[in-house]
């Protein structure tokens, strides 16, 4: 299931640093992994794997019990192989499926209303205060309605498990009480996502993962993945996605490529640009784009990311032609992003300095 993160100014310092000519595999860098993680420093690590200019930088697996959306796997030797779950760094993905639908002309632009797109929710657009939620207010969870990830993800009141537990889960989402103006503030909410997923859907008439192998599995070579589906069958957009560490990062080498793969667009740099414009920035000091999490400093903003539950995470630096993929198994526990920061700061950083 996804999860709130909130991360402290720490992570300013995630690449600000100044170039160097670094290319070839760093075989010390990924030696202090291991013994990091031998030592119990990085407790729960299962995969760093780090891309520098293109080439392999550091790549470390490690042995650890994983899970397949909250269900125990077992101690596992991870590889370059491992299926891992992304948790919320599916949500990012489904961003970048709207940004592909949407030049297709498969789905609505973003500034019309949300509710518009459902007429067998004839009710729920009968009211003028909903109908200011905009397509946009979900791409960026700005929707200003109800919404409660805080609790415990086995706790039924955990508005995302809710979710999956309701007869309708599309109503369910848009229904909400609506809590302030739609824009106006910032509520992780792992619903929005589900909507967008929908409306790719029915835009494209084909399921969620259809449509990704399509415009963004098959371009990129990504043969081996699994989207785990949801209680109603249909994949879960908020966290059911599950990839390798380099299949993994060829996403981010797309984003590196601005969305050209072989010359050819497959996502619009329009839409890459829109996505990582800051829609909100949270105490944390963090930004907010469309389902991506944007540094805290730069316009571009120095670094943008996918964060997940356990501590997942896509980093992906583009001045510097970075991209980063952690996989970790500290699912549900308090502080889990800190141990990709941690990775980035103690590790990846200095390596990168020298």
């Amino acid at each position: 299931m996804t999860n709130r993160f909130f991360v402290p100014a720490l992570v300013l310092v995630f690449f600000i640093i100044t170039p160097t000519a670094l290319s070839a595999r760093n075989l010390e860098l990924e030696q202090k992994m291991k013994s990091a993680f031998e030592a119990g420093e990085l407790s729960g690590l299962h995969s760093v794997l780090v891309m520098r200019k293109g080439e392999v930088f550091a790549e470390v697996y490690l042995e650890g019990s994983d899970e397949k959306w909250g269900k125990p796997l077992g101690k596992r030797q991870h590889d370059r192989t491992t299926l891992h779950d992304l948790r919320s760094v599916t949500k990012s993905i489904v961003g970048l499926l709207y940004g592909i639908a949407l030049a297709e002309g498969m789905v609505a632009e973003i500034d019309e209303c949300l509710v518009c797109q459902f007429p067998e929710y004839q009710d729920l657009a009968a009211d003028p205060e909903r109908r200011k939620i905009l397509i946009r207010h979900a791409l960026s969870m700005r929707m200003g309605t109800e919404w409660n990830e805080e609790l415990p993800y086995s706790n039924p009141g955990n508005s995302e498990i809710a979710m999956e537990l309701a007869e309708d889960r599309y109503r369910f989402v848009l229904d909400r009480p609506l809590v302030q103006e739609p824009g106006e503030g910032w509520t992780y909410n792992g619903g929005a996502t589900a909507i967008i997923a929908h409306l790719i859907a029915k835009g494209t008439g084909k399921k969620l993962d259809q449509y990704a192998k399509e415009k963004l599995f098959d371009p990129l070579n990504i043969t081996n993945y699994e989207w785990v589906r949801g209680f109603d069958g249909e994949p879960s957009a908020a966290s059911g996605l599950r990839l390798n560490a380099h299949d993994l990062a060829k996403v981010g080498q797309l984003i590196l490529a601005n969305g050209k793969i072989n010359g050819k667009q497959a996502i619009p740099a329009s839409w890459l640009q829109a996505s990582f414009t800051p829609g909100s920035t949270l105490r944390s000091g963090l930004r907010y784009g469309y389902f991506w999490w944007l540094a805290p400093r730069g316009s571009p903003p120095r670094w943008v990311a996918g964060f997940g539950n356990g501590g997942q995470r896509l980093s992906i630096n583009k001045k510097f032609e970075t991209v980063i993929v952690v996989f970790a198994g500290n699912y549900n526990k308090p502080g889990a992003w800190k141990l990709p920061v941690k990775i980035i700061v103690d590790f990846l950083v200095p390596a990168l300095e020298r």
